[in-house]
C-alpha cells in the first residue's frame, strides 16, 4: 500500500497531468504506474516522504530495476522518465528545495531490429478467426486486418470511432501520441472486413451497449468500448489458433512497417504512415532486410556496374 507521504503528490501530480497537459490516458495509466513503483520502493528503502529522496536513491532505483526486476532498458528508460518529470513538477511547484534527478543519467537505449512476422505468418493470423470461433469472429477478423493494413497502436485501434473510417477514400483517421492526427489508408481486404463488421455485427452489440459505445469502430460483447487489455487477448487467442505463441499487437505494427521497407518503400513514407515524429525512430526497419544487398550493390554502385560491363567486354580492359 502506498504511504501517505507519496500518495498525496501522486495524485497532485497525476491530476496536473490530467487537467492542465491534457495528457492521453494511456499516458497517464504509464505515469501512474512508474511513479506508483517509485514510490513502493522509496517507501521500503525508509525514506519518509518526496523531499527526502536523494540522487543515490534515484540511481539505485535505476539499478533496481535493471537486477531485480530485470527490466529492459527502454523499459527502465521510460520508467525514469516519469520519474524525472514528477520531480521536475515538485521542484518547481516549490515542494521540494532542490531536483534530486535532472542529474541521473538515461540508461542507454539500445536499437533493436523489430521482431515481425512474415507475410506467410501474417497471412495465417489474420485469417485465423471463423464462425467457429463465436459471435464475435468478425470483428477480430476486422481488427487483425486493420492493424496490419495500417500499423495502428493498440491504443489506436481502441480509440478508433465509426466515422473515422472511410469506405469512399479506403482510408482511417487516426489519432496517435500526442493527440496527433494521421490518415493512412488501408487496402481492399481491411476495407471489406470492416465494412462486413459494421453492417452484420457492431449493431447488435452496439444495441446490447444501450449507447455505451460511444460511436468507437470495436466493441466489446457487452456493446462498450474495447479495452487494450482485451485487445491483447484477442491477438493472443488468434495466434495461438494460427500455431504461433509470444504475438502481441504491436508485433503486427513492426510487420506493417517490416513488409513496407522490403517492398521498397520510401523511409519517409513509413514515417509518416507509422505517426514516428522523428525519422529516426523509423531507421530501424531500414535493418531489417538484407537478404538482396548483394543485388542493391551491383544494380546501383558505380564501381560494380563498371566492373560489370568490364567483365562483359575484356577486350576494353
Amino acid at each position: 500500500m502506498d504511504a501517505p507521504v507519496f500518495s498525496a503528490p501522486q495524485v497532485e501530480f497525476l491530476s496536473y497531468c490530467r487537467i492542465e497537459c491534457g495528457l492521453a490516458e494511456s499516458t497517464l495509466e504509464a505515469y501512474g504506474r512508474d511513479i506508483r513503483d517509485f514510490c513502493n520502493h522509496m517507501t521500503a528503502r525508509g525514506n519518509a516522504g518526496v523531499a527526502t529522496v536523494r540522487l543515490v536513491d534515484i540511481a539505485e532505483h535505476v539499478q533496481w530495476l535493471s537486477r531485480e526486476r530485470k527490466l529492459e532498458a527502454t523499459t527502465i528508460a521510460r520508467h525514469l522518465a516519469s520519474v524525472r518529470v514528477l520531480f521536475r513538477w515538485m521542484h518547481a511547484m516549490g515542494r521540494i528545495p532542490n531536483d534530486p534527478a535532472r542529474l541521473v543519467e538515461r540508461p542507454m537505449k539500445w536499437q533493436r531490429v523489430p521482431d515481425a512476422m512474415t507475410p506467410g505468418q501474417m497471412k495465417k493470423l489474420v485469417e485465423s478467426p471463423s464462425p467457429d470461433h463465436g459471435d464475435l469472429w468478425l470483428r477480430d477478423r476486422a481488427i487483425l486486418e486493420l492493424m496490419y493494413a495500417a500499423g495502428l497502436r493498440a491504443s489506436e485501434v481502441c480509440t478508433t470511432k465509426l466515422n473515422d473510417f472511410s469506405e469512399v477514400l479506403g482510408c482511417v483517421t487516426v489519432i496517435g501520441k500526442g493527440n496527433k492526427q494521421r490518415i493512412v489508408p488501408i487496402g481492399v481486404p481491411s476495407i471489406q472486413w470492416l465494412k462486413r463488421w459494421i453492417a452484420e455485427s457492431r449493431p447488435l452489440f452496439a444495441e446490447r451497449g444501450r449507447g455505451a459505445d460511444r460511436h468507437r469502430l470495436f466493441l466489446s460483447h457487452s456493446g462498450r468500448p474495447l479495452e487494450r487489455v482485451a485487445l491483447w487477448q484477442i491477438i493472443r487467442r488468434c495466434a495461438l489458433r494460427a500455431g504461433m505463441d509470444h504475438i502481441h499487437p504491436h508485433k503486427l505494427r513492426h510487420s506493417f512497417a517490416t513488409h513496407l521497407v522490403m517492398g521498397g518503400a520510401d523511409l519517409r513514407l513509413v514515417q509518416e504512415l507509422l505517426g514516428h515524429a522523428n525519422v529516426t525512430t523509423t531507421q530501424v526497419y531500414t535493418h531489417v532486410d538484407q537478404s538482396n544487398l548483394h543485388e542493391v550493390i551491383a544494380q546501383f554502385h558505380p564501381r560494380a556496374r563498371l566492373g560489370k560491363q568490364q567483365s562483359q567486354n575484356p577486350a576494353n580492359g
